[in-house]
């Protein structure tokens, strides 16, 4: 069987992120045969569709065929006012554009860490709602709130034990996920 190809997508841009160490967590905690490449969001402008009347800018092309060559989707998200970030959702913004979005049918997990008591709970509900929308397919179980993710990140990497078990055991779903889908 070949390896199954996940890009992860973080809502996140900044420079120490705790939602991007947990997309490179995950990664590392995948199991054998399931790799992850994560996306550049950092390029990409505002949604203006007077931008998009002259076709997509440079960094959406990139996205859109990032997310078509993968074979499933991690999303890492923060919540921000309760919700997506904006950066976040300008991104999924600018992909679906038709005529040919790349996210119809594709496999597709969220995590999402906070400082707080949450866990991105509502942002991630949020960002299921858009996926169902877009029928993307996103996978039920495990979902992945890290709350006081202050406490189990040093110096950009993970220190906890069970949260690495917990990622890993969400890619091992992702991989399982994405083999049902593409029967």
């Amino acid at each position: 069987m070949a390896d199954t190809k996940v890009l992860g997508i973080c809502g996140s841009l900044r420079k120490a992120s705790i939602n991007m160490a947990a997309l490179q967590a995950a990664g590392e905690n995948a199991p054998d045969g399931v790799s992850l490449e994560i996306a550049d969001l950092s390029g990409i402008p505002i949604y203006n569709d007077d931008v998009y009347q002259d076709g997509f800018p440079a960094a959406v092309e990139t996205l859109r065929a990032q997310i078509r060559e993968a074979d499933a989707l991690l999303f890492a998200t923060p919540e921000y006012n309760y919700s997506i970030p904006g950066t976040l959702k300008n991104a999924i913004d600018w992909v679906s554009r038709p005529p040919d979005h790349p996210f119809t049918g594709k496999p597709v997990a969220i995590l999402g860490c906070s400082p707080g008591t949450s866990g991105t709970m509502r942002a991630q509900y949020h960002l299921r709602q858009v996926m169902i929308f877009l029928d993307m397919r996103p996978l039920n179980k495990p979902e992945v709130f890290i709350a006081g993710a202050g406490n189990l990140f040093e110096d950009g990497k993970l220190t906890d034990a069970a949260t690495a078990e917990r990622l890993g055991d969400l890619m091992a779903a992702l991989d399982a996920w994405s083999a049902q889908l593409s029967k």
